[in-house]
């Protein structure tokens, strides 16, 4: 353990220990070799981190200008962009994304932090229309307090960022927990906080366990919001947490996404969108197109063109500029991936390509990208969330059935719609039940831009101008504007 990178946790400023010294390795996914040691949160270093986050939100953080709040969020934005390289390599080690997406991600995430900057002193309230003689009541948004903020090891950066931003730049603390797969990305950012002096307790990270870590924080009296992202098995705990302390809750969930492509679809697009959704970070993404429809007049031809592309992506180690496709992040996903696999082929599913561990697995998680042909969608691969570049294709004949079968899942993230007939795009992305439609693109995103999904793949937006209003609680003040008593104070007017 000597040779491993030894971090610590960030709670009121300073860097600490677990109070019982429990620590735990984190794993290189390219070789499944310990390479950092990060501490095991108890329930104490929790209450720690979260009375220290009410303390600043109680002392000048709820109270400085707006304006101020927003210079911060600048300097963190300033921060990502110079140490981009950093972040980037120490997210690929541990992660195993590559780095060609980690380096790139972390220096784009600055836009959110400037984009919630600028709109740090936008939020208005209101004058309301009283029906009353001598009364004026306004409306004012204040900060929720303490949030709660869950992220998980994949796209990190980025899901750390539709959360602290906003909440910073309407003047509530947070309490971050780094996902316990892969932290050290998380602590490396909590490093350049402290660098922007900002004050102590505003930002804390930890990191630990669903129990005690995950319980203790998210049913902690303290604690007013809860923002998670990960599974929906999760979520259903925090839920019942929340019972604990009546704290919101906004869950950003998983998602098993359906993707049509219509016979008029321009195919060099679609397959290269289709390529980049469910292959694009070893389909390790909530809004994966996991889930393809094809027209039946073009679907051997463009089954044939998307295998040939994916069998021809390179997998590699992640730090490889040429590299296309890395490792997984972890053994369990790639347990997961091989069941689901078994169990399809079994009930008749049919391996277009891919399928088995690829040779690197020896050494890491490495699974190759993966299409596998389905007579209809309830099989496992098509109806389960896999997190791994795993594609279910099925045929549809028509408009109308194809929107059926999109909305036959219990998830309901993303989507996506290809095909020439921009009437035909409209009408089948206001009619397939999911957060996010992308019609003849994929996988984009922007600050102004809400995420988030509906059924099993929770509630509440992230980014966009509105999600700043989810950090705020709306106050109501009355004025009596008369100089005379009021009358008769037995009487409610």
């Amino acid at each position: 353990m000597t040779d491993l990178k030894k971090y610590k946790m960030f709670i009121n400023g300073d860097w600490i220990d677990s109070e019982s010294k429990k620590t735990f390795e984190t794993l290189n996914p390219e070789n499944n070799k310990p390479w950092a040691v990060v501490p095991e949160a108890s329930a104490k270093d929790v209450d720690k981190a979260v009375k220290s986050a009410q303390k600043a939100f109680e002392g000048q953080w709820s109270k400085i200008l707006p304006r101020e709040r927003a210079k911060y969020l600048r300097k963190i934005g300033n921060k990502l962009r110079e140490n981009a390289e950093l972040l980037g390599k120490v997210e690929t080690v541990d992660t195993g994304k590559l780095y060609r997406e980690t380096y790139k991600q972390a220096h784009y995430i600055a836009e959110y932090y400037d984009y919630y900057a600028g709109l740090a002193d936008k939020v208005e309230g209101t004058v309301l229309p009283i029906d009353k003689p001598n009364i004026q009541a306004i409306t004012t948004r204040i900060p929720i307090g303490v949030i709660a903020a869950i992220v998980p090891w994949n796209s990190q950066m980025f899901l750390t960022a539709t959360k602290l931003a906003p909440a910073l730049a309407m003047g509530n603390t947070v309490v971050i927990k780094a996902s316990e797969l892969a932290p050290a990305t998380m602590f490396e950012f909590a490093k350049l906080i402290e660098e922007t002096g900002i004050p102590k307790g505003v930002v804390n990270v930890i990191t630990g366990f669903g129990d005690p870590c995950g319980k203790a924080l998210t049913s902690h009296n303290l604690v007013e919001k809860v923002a998670f992202t990960g599974g929906p098995e999760t979520a259903r705990h925090i839920i019942k947490n929340s019972a604990e302390n009546l704290s919101e809750v906004s869950l950003e969930l998983g998602g098993k996404s359906p993707v049509a492509v219509f016979n008029d679809a321009h195919q060099e697009n679609a397959v290269n969108g289709i390529t980049a959704g469910i292959f694009g970070a070893s389909g390790q993404s909530c809004i994966a197109g996991s889930r393809l429809y094809l027209q039946k007049e073009i679907y051997n031809e463009f089954l044939d063109k998307l295998a040939a592309r994916a069998e021809n992506i390179k997998i590699g180690a992640p730090m490889d500029p040429d590299t296309e496709m890395g490792p997984l992040s972890n053994f369990k996903q790639l347990e997961v991936i091989e069941r689901n696999i078994k169990l399809t082929v079994e009930q008749g599913g049919k391996i277009k390509c891919g399928g088995k561990r690829h040779s690197f697995s020896n050494e890491g998680y490495y699974f190759p990208p993966t299409i596998i042909e389905c007579d209809n969608h309830n099989l496992p691969v098509a109806e389960n969330e896999l997190f791994g570049p795993v594609l279910s294709v099925m045929k549809f004949e028509n408009e109308k059935e194809v929107i059926e079968k999109m909305n036959d899942n219990q998830f309901g993230l993303s989507s996506g719609v290809y095909t020439s007939d921009l009437a035909r795009g409209l009408r089948v992305s206001n009619a397939v039940r999911a957060g996010i439609t992308f019609v003849n693109t994929y996988r984009l995103i922007s600050p102004s831009a809400p995420f988030g999904g509906i059924k099993d793949s929770g509630y509440g937006k992230e980014a966009g101008i509105d999600s700043i209003k989810d950090y705020t609680r709306v106050k109501t003040i009355w004025y009596y504007t008369s100089d005379e008593p009021t009358l008769d104070p037995f009487s409610i007017r």
